[in-house]
């Protein structure tokens, strides 16, 4: 894989059409209204006020701001992680506040993957079983979930690091076996929080031109909550969020 300040100022340059052609694609993700209150002991925080915003398929696009702006709590509230105040989140047709836990969790693990600044790796499984679990989960017997994990695993090349536990691996890699997790159901959608902030910045442009590679090979939809202006110009669209508020940039 090229990797460096000439693949990312190329890519920067090329930013649009990383996202797979995905301008007047079908909207994939809509959210209407989205408002978080907290309470806290001062009284009630408002963190997100009337937040409107649509995602096609195929896009890549990025959520920038400062930290405590509330960007990860969004990402929470738009895979249904997380439940909003006010207002409802669509998936085509499918209104996630009209779901129980049960079935939000099925739509979860069907449509959407969700990659950490923390791995969350279970270390006592290596990366291939670590890969293996969302499709174990899902129902698939183990011979699939296997073969389907190693290809994943040899896309973002692992395939040498797949017996390999968490403690044995860079945290590079250790976020590409998380890259692979999140993929490895062929979800709609993959939201990722802060996906490199624990890397240095060799091994996170190296991650974001693995992210960037696969929205342009496999069409999957990609939201990034990120306060790394170079991942953000990659990205098709970029959204700035302050005071509770999404602004597009």
């Amino acid at each position: 894989m090229e990797s460096g300040d000439n693949k990312y100022n190329r890519d920067a340059q090329n930013k649009g059409s990383l996202a797979g052609g995905a301008q007047g694609n079908e909207v994939l993700l809509k959210a209407e209204g989205i408002t978080k209150t907290f309470l806290t002991s001062e009284g009630e925080i408002e963190i997100l006020r009337g937040i409107d915003l649509e995602i096609s398929m195929g896009e890549m696009t990025s959520i920038v701001g400062a930290s405590g702006a509330g960007k990860s709590t969004l990402l929470y509230l738009l895979s249904g992680l997380d439940h909003p105040s006010e207002g409802a989140v669509y998936y085509g047709s499918d209104d996630l506040s009209s779901m129980n836990e049960k079935k939000l969790a099925h739509f979860r693990n069907i449509n959407i993957g969700f990659i950490f600044q923390f791995h969350y790796l279970l270390s006592e499984f290596n990366a291939l079983e670590n890969v293996m679990m969302p499709l174990l989960i899902k129902g698939k017997n183990k011979k699939q979930a296997s073969e389907r994990a190693y290809n994943i695993l040899e896309k973002v090349d692992l395939k040498d690091r797949v017996n390999h536990r968490p403690g044995k691996l860079s945290g590079g890699e250790q976020q590409r076996v998380a890259v692979a997790r999140a993929l490895v159901t062929e979800p709609k959608i993959v939201f990722a929080d802060e996906p490199s902030g624990n890397l240095d910045e060799k091994t996170a442009d190296n991650l974001h031109g693995l992210m960037a590679e696969i929205n342009e090979s496999t069409g999957v939809t990609f939201l990034i909550a990120t306060h790394n202006r170079r991942l953000a110009d990659l990205t098709e669209k970029t959204f700035e969020l302050s005071a509770g508020r999404l602004r597009l940039q």
